[in-house]
């Protein structure tokens, strides 16, 4: 299933997607949750529920209230998570990011997956994300891949942490790279550089559209593994391609992690980390090291960025200063 969450009449409606059609639940049966919120809280029971139900709209979608994708505004998928980790699980950008600041790898990445906390209350959906003039200095994009929780959970065993997982969608964590530099030498983590705006979207994915795409996991790891093409063009432009099997710590052990002496609820949300090749702080670092004379490149005002995974579509946003 694909599940948004859309404005429909000014009003803030949980619905299904199917052949770019919404079906608004609300209105097509008073029954089920109104919100995603609700949805989620309903844990595993609730998503099943819900699939019988999308299977009976796929079968005869006529007979249900429905509006074409393009005439409704989505939401982010997630308005307002109760939390916001977002973890650095792809070796390819860690490697690559340290090299470009002449840094060995760091041993202890592969001791344990690592998050920090960022602001979920700034969550952004599909369509303008309006910044502010200083966060435009060196702004960047960063393509990874989300998952929400959907049961409670504390001190959670990787082997059975998949089934906490609600659905994927795609994450554009938007970063103010000047400030985040200029701060990060405090050694306290990311803080203002990172929690103006997060984009999710442009819906959730259930798990079960994902097992065409399974892949085995990786020797020495624990969780579900998928093969997803992830992609990002800006202005028209691909900058950057990885994949989603490339991840070197799973969700589940993310989820060990994060839940260990801690409670996940329903309608927290995970963040992947960068693919590799996934910021311009990468590619920028990267081209450096080939030529010092390479330029580098940033999001400016009116920047179109479009984040693309197989099976959970494209997020598309567009940057623009904010008036002080």
């Amino acid at each position: 299933m694909k599940i948004a969450t859309c404005l429909i009449d000014k009003e803030e409606h949980l619905a299904i997607l199917i052949d770019q059609y919404l079906f608004p639940i609300p209105k097509n049966n008073s029954d089920f949750p109104s919100s995603i919120y609700e949805l989620l809280n309903l844990g595993k029971e609730g998503f099943e529920k819900l699939k019988v139900f999308h299977d009976q709209i796929s079968s005869n979608s006529e007979t249900f209230q429905s509006f074409p994708v393009d005439d409704t505004k989505l939401l982010a998928p997630i308005p307002k998570p109760n939390s916001f980790r977002d973890a650095y699980a792809f070796r390819q950008h860690v490697e690559t990011s340290r090299a470009n600041r002449q840094l060995p790898m760091i041993p202890e990445f592969d001791e344990f997956p690592v998050f920090y906390f960022s602001n979920h209350l700034s969550i952004q959906g599909p369509g303008p994300v309006y910044i502010m003039p200083k966060q435009f200095e060196q702004l960047d994009f960063e393509l990874e891949i989300a998952i929400v929780i959907q049961k409670q959970g504390r001190n959670i065993q990787a082997k059975d942490a998949d089934e906490y997982i609600a659905g994927f969608m795609i994450l554009n964590d938007f970063s103010a790279r000047k400030m985040q530099m200029d701060e990060m030498k405090l050694n306290l983590g990311p803080a203002k550089g990172k929690d103006f705006a997060s984009a999710i979207g442009p819906y959730l994915v259930s798990k079960e559209e994902l097992l065409p795409y399974k892949v085995p996991t990786k020797a020495g790891h624990v969780g579900d593994c998928y093969q997803l093409e992830m992609s990002c063009r800006v202005n028209g432009i691909q900058v950057s391609k990885g994949n989603f099997e490339d991840m070197h710590w799973t969700f589940a052990e993310i989820i060990e992690r994060a839940s260990y002496g801690a409670t996940l609820y329903p309608g927290d949300l995970i963040g992947s980390g960068t693919v590799g090749t996934g910021c311009f702080l990468e590619l920028n670092g990267t081209a450096k090291r080939a030529n010092p004379d390479a330029p580098t490149q940033w999001l400016q005002s009116g920047d179109l960025i479009e984040l693309e995974v197989t099976a959970l579509g494209t997020l598309i946003n567009q940057v623009l200063v904010e008036t002080e």
